[in-house]
C-alpha cells in the first residue's frame, strides 16, 4: 500500500512539474503579446512594416544558436559567461582569413570558426570538468583571456565590410530560392535548434546532461559519466559560439575586437533564463529558449523603433532574469509543497 501511495505521489508531483512547465512556456507568448500591444499602442504600423518583421528575424539567429549552448551548461548547474569572447575570437581568426586569403571558401571558414570556438570551449569545460574549478569562476577568467586573444591576433584592427565576402553576407539577405523574409541565417538556428532539442531527448547523452543538473552524485552512482559529460556541454558551447561568429560576420558585415560580442552574454543567460531554463539545474527545454530568444529579439527591435536608449535595453534583460529566477524560485516551492504534502 506504502508503494502505491509514493508510485501516486511522484506521479502527482510530475503532473504538477508538466503543467507547471506548459505555464510557463505559455505566460512567454502572453508576454509577448503584451509587449507587441504596448508597442503597436505607439507605433500603430510596427507589424506592418517589413522592415520591423526582417529584425527581429535577423536578431533571433546569433540568440539561438549560442543560448542552445547555454540551456545545456545551465541544466548541468553551471554558466559560461565567456560567449561573447568565444564568439567574437572565432569571428576575428575567421575574417583576418578572408582578408588575407581572398576567396577563402566560406564553408571552410565556418568550420574553422566551429572548431576554434570548440577549442576554447573544451579549454573551459577541462578547467570545470576535471580541475574541478567553479564554472563562475573559471569563466569569468576566460572572458578577459579570450578577449585579450582577440585584441592580440587582430592587432586590435576591425574586419571591414569589404573583407567580409559577399557570399557570406547573402546569408543575411536571402534564403533558399531566392526568399528574402527568410534568410538562411535563420534556417541555420533553426536546425541548431531541432537538433539541440534531437540531442537532449532522444540521445544518453542527453539524458545525462539532465540527470547530472537534478543530482549530480545521484547520477554518478548510476553510471553517468559527470566529468565527460560537463566537459562535453562547455565543449558543445563553443562550437556553437564559433558558429554564432560567423554568423555575426554576416549579419553584421564586420567583426570588431572591441565591441563584437560584448554583454552579449548577459543577453543569452537572459533569454535561457526567461525561457524557462532552472537555474538551479535540472530542467529546460528547447521551445521555451526559443521562445525566450523571440520575447527578447522583439523586446530589443521594440525599444529600438520606440527610441529608447540602449542602455535601457541591458535594465531591461537584467528585470527579465530577476523576474525569470523569482518564477523559478515559486515553481520549486509549489514543486516542493505538491511532493511533501506541505
Amino acid at each position: 500500500m506504502a508503494t502505491t501511495s509514493d508510485t501516486l505521489q511522484r506521479q502527482r508531483s510530475s503532473d504538477i512539474a508538466v503543467r507547471l512547465a506548459r505555464f510557463r512556456e505559455l505566460g512567454i507568448v502572453v508576454f509577448l503579446i503584451a509587449v507587441l500591444g504596448m508597442t503597436i499602442a505607439f507605433q500603430p504600423d510596427f507589424l506592418l512594416k517589413p522592415i520591423n518583421i526582417r529584425s527581429i528575424l535577423l536578431w533571433i539567429p546569433l540568440l539561438t544558436v549560442v543560448a542552445m549552448g547555454e540551456m545545456m551548461v545551465i541544466i548541468t548547474r553551471g554558466i559560461d559567461v565567456s560567449i561573447g569572447s568565444m564568439l567574437a575570437f572565432a569571428g576575428i581568426v575567421v575574417g583576418m582569413i578572408f582578408r588575407d586569403v581572398p576567396g577563402f571558401n566560406i564553408y571552410l571558414g565556418a568550420l574553422i570558426g566551429i572548431l576554434l570556438g570548440a577549442l576554447l570551449g573544451a579549454v573551459n569545460g577541462g578547467l570545470i570538468a576535471w580541475l574541478k574549478i567553479p564554472p563562475i569562476i573559471t569563466t569569468l577568467g576566460t572572458l578577459s583571456v579570450y578577449r585579450g586573444l582577440v585584441f592580440i591576433v587582430s592587432e586590435g584592427r576591425q574586419i571591414d565590410p569589404n573583407h567580409v565576402p559577399t557570399a557570406l553576407i547573402r546569408w543575411s539577405q536571402r534564403g533558399p530560392f531566392g526568399i528574402q523574409w527568410v534568410p538562411y541565417v535563420v534556417l541555420i538556428a533553426v536546425v541548431v535548434a531541432f537538433l539541440a532539442y534531437a540531442f537532449l531527448r532522444y540521445t544518453k547523452g542527453g539524458r545525462s546532461i539532465y540527470a547530472i543538473g537534478g543530482n549530480p552524485e545521484a547520477a554518478r552512482l548510476r553510471g553517468v559519466p559527470v566529468e565527460t559529460t560537463t566537459f562535453s556541454v562547455y565543449l558543445i558551447t563553443g562550437a556553437l559560439c564559433g558558429l554564432a561568429g560567423i554568423l555575426y560576420a554576416s549579419r553584421f558585415g564586420f567583426v570588431n575586437p572591441g565591441e563584437t560580442g560584448v554583454g552579449f552574454e548577459l543577453t543569452v543567460i537572459a533569454a535561457v533564463v526567461v525561457g524557462g531554463t532552472n537555474v538551479f539545474g535540472g530542467s529546460g527545454s528547447v521551445l521555451g529558449v526559443f521562445l525566450g530568444c523571440l520575447l527578447l529579439g522583439t523586446i530589443n527591435v521594440a525599444l529600438a523603433v520606440l527610441g529608447v536608449a540602449s542602455t535601457w535595453q541591458l535594465a531591461v534583460y537584467g528585470f527579465v532574469i530577476l523576474l525569470a529566477v523569482t518564477v523559478d524560485a515559486v515553481i520549486r516551492r509549489e514543486l516542493r509543497r505538491a511532493t511533501t504534502g506541505e
